[in-house]
């Protein structure tokens, strides 16, 4: 199985990546947690980008806030599925991080989650991952099962607490 690299620009940003880690870890998925920044180590983002795929990693899930470059750091020197994930920041709440990952120019994709959407990213990246290994698909179906089942419970004890 391929593994996936989960890189954040900045050592704050490790609260969030762990929740991605935990989800990954989860389903049984490798994972490598580096600090690579698209402005003060350009060099080594690219660098690792560039190797990403030859190393064995299948996604790249970028964790960064403010001007948010890392995520269009990885996709333009990889043909790996990128994730961006925004981190919230005190100046804006995130929404510069949003609008900078989101706004990739064409040619250069970057899938992006909600603000501080660690797990998100991880699900999505397990998703990409699924479509060629059965064991991770069938893994993921579990998941969305016990979800499903999880919601179904909630409503039920809403609808009995209603009628008491």
């Amino acid at each position: 199985m391929k593994k996936i690299a989960v890189v954040m620009g900045s050592v704050s940003d490790l609260p969030l990546a762990k929740e991605a880690l935990k989800t990954l870890s989860a389903f049984g998925i490798s994972a490598v947690a580096r600090v690579l920044s698209a402005h003060r180590t350009p060099e080594e983002a690219a660098a690792f980008a560039k190797g990403a795929e030859a190393e064995g990693f299948g996604v790249i899930i970028a964790f960064a806030g403010k001007a948010a470059h890392l995520a269009g750091a990885m996709a333009a020197n990889s043909i790996l599925p990128v994730i961006g994930v925004p981190v919230c920041g005190k100046d804006l709440g995130g929404l510069d991080a949003l609008l900078s990952t989101a706004q990739m120019p064409k040619g250069v994709p970057v899938a992006t989650v909600a603000i501080d959407g660690g797990a998100n990213a991880a699900l999505l990246a397990v998703r990409i991952l699924a479509l060629s290994d059965e064991s991770l698909n069938e893994k993921l179906k579990q998941y969305t099962q016990k979800l499903a089942e999880q919601s179904i419970l909630a409503d039920a004890q809403l609808q009995k607490e209603i009628e008491e």
